[in-house]
């Protein structure tokens, strides 16, 4: 799906109320260019196309793959590139929020496209405890779908916290994931 650019204020704001962590703290402008992201998760059926296996636990095609790396993702999108001859890379985080939140089209909702988190989500309340397949929730403004549950998703980039951390420590593999997952509150 095509994002187009644009300036937001990214981490928590007003709409998350109490449900936003210390760490989405202070919300910041960010501008990005224009980009595009997948509809949806990458499937089991997408996975094994690529890769050759299928790692989750809650198998269906049409499920999103889980228990994958954040090392697997990244192999996963170069195999795709060199098979399409096309670049495709995990989105950073400021691209993951803006296209959750809807890009230019946001209405400013809690969730990625609804108020209702059940309307846009499967969260540890209505998911019977497994993923679903993909796209049986309504999809954002943008077209996106299961950006607020279903499977976290990982993006592009390391996690470093506290800023006082060592360098050391903050090099670890500590990699962003975001959304929410069938698990979650």
């Amino acid at each position: 799906v095509y994002v187009e650019g644009g300036t937001f204020t990214m981490g928590a704001t007003s709409e998350q109320g109490r449900d936003a962590d210390d760490d989405e703290k202070p919300s910041h402008k960010v501008t990005l260019s224009s980009y595009y992201i997948g509809k949806y998760e990458v499937t089991q059926a997408q996975w094994r196309a690529i890769m050759g296996k299928n790692p989750s636990i809650f198998t269906g095609d049409n499920n999103p793959v889980e228990e994958v790396s954040w090392y697997e993702a990244q192999e996963f999108c170069e195999k795709l590139s060199v098979l399409t001859g096309k670049k495709y890379r995990l989105p950073t985080e400021a691209e993951w929020e803006y296209a959750a939140r809807g890009g230019q089209e946001s209405k400013g909702y809690r969730y990625s496209g609804s108020n209702t988190v059940g309307n846009v989500a499967w969260y540890i309340s209505n998911s019977s405890v497994t993923t679903h397949p993909v796209k049986s929730k309504s999809p954002n403004e943008l077209g996106l779908y299961d950006m607020s549950g279903n499977v976290s998703e990982w993006c592009d980039d390391r996690y470093y916290g506290d800023s006082s951390q060592s360098e050391e420590t903050a090099m670890e593999d500590r990699f962003i994931f975001r959304g929410g997952s069938w698990s979650d509150n």
